[in-house]
């Protein structure tokens, strides 16, 4: 038996997995916020219950906010901050009791897509987080890739490619930089974009509805999205040349995206024609605690 763990911010979810794939049980608590001690022992916690319940003891990995420092051992960029600078992995290992295998959260969906999700069986594979912010992660061959300086995949805090005059430089981010892709496709970045341009404020989920509606104004912001995605999503095929590119996140649900965005993309990507293919996720919000069991080998 496998067991996955999603630590959220909000709240932290886990699973137990047969070999299979079969979900043997299932628990999720409220993440203990700003403290550092009651998380780790809701994780114990969590563990210990879904081993009661069915009756094995199982690898644990966990799916994280940002990742474990090679060069500290300690954890640093987690949006859960009371996490950062902290031994995370040595003291959650002492109070389970066992090994254990960390990756960052958008790894681990990367990871549960490639196993058995919609990259079932491809050989490379980019899994990007498009919600609060924006993330990636890379498996090849079935196994994620982490980076020696654990960042690979990060690809929201590169700058929007290829970028308009309207475009320059770009709204600030909270990296310190500005113009970051994040700052335009991430969920907030896409309501800010809308706000900037017409003056009306709106979520993300707000435009999507509106834009079906027949709302031009939304229309026009989710066309300018789907164009920035475009032109992201491309820089990545050109250096990495992936099978698939799956999306995750809240923004993943408009389903316009994956007919539009690989139409958009091909005069931006450097070949005569785009193999790659966009899909949603099959998993969906379970894909990182999925990912996060399957960070032991099969």
């Amino acid at each position: 038996m496998r067991i996955g763990i999603d630590l959220g911010g909000t709240k932290i979810e886990a699973v137990a997995l047969s070999d299979e794939g079969a979900v043997l049980a299932r628990q999720r608590v409220a993440t203990p916020r700003g403290d550092y001690d009651a998380t780790l022992g809701a994780l114990a916690d969590l563990v210990g219950a879904l081993e009661r319940e069915t009756g094995k003891r199982g690898t644990v990995g966990i799916a994280m906010p940002g990742v474990v420092s090679p060069a500290t051992g300690r954890v640093k960029n987690a949006n859960s901050t009371w996490l950062n600078g902290r031994s995370f992995q040595e003291d959650a290992e002492k109070i389970l009791g066992r090994p254990l295998r960390l990756q960052n959260d958008a790894n681990c969906f990367a990871l549960s897509e490639a196993v058995d999700g919609a990259a079932a069986g491809a050989e490379v594979v980019f899994g990007a987080i498009l919600g609060t912010g924006v993330g990636g992660g890379i498996v090849v061959r079935g196994r994620p890739l982490r980076g020696r300086n654990a960042i690979a995949g990060e690809w929201g805090h590169n700058p929007l490619p290829w970028p308009r005059a309207d475009e320059r430089p770009g709204p600030e981010c909270y990296c310190g930089r500005s113009g970051c892709i994040e700052t335009y496709l991430s969920g907030p970045g896409l309501a800010a974009d809308h706000g900037r341009v017409t003056g009306s404020p709106a979520r993300a989920d707000q435009l999507a509805a509106a834009a079906l509606a027949g709302d031009a104004a939304a229309e026009a912001s989710l066309a300018r999205y789907e164009e920035r995605l475009a032109r992201s999503l491309a820089s990545v095929i050109n250096l990495l040349d992936p099978d698939l590119i799956v999306l995750g996140g809240g923004l993943s649900q408009m389903a316009r995206l994956y007919t539009n965005v690989p139409r958009l993309w091909s005069p931006f990507v450097f070949s005569d024609r785009v193999d790659s293919r966009l899909l949603p996720p099959k998993h969906g919000d379970s894909s990182g605690v999925r990912g996060a069991a399957w960070l032991w080998e099969r």
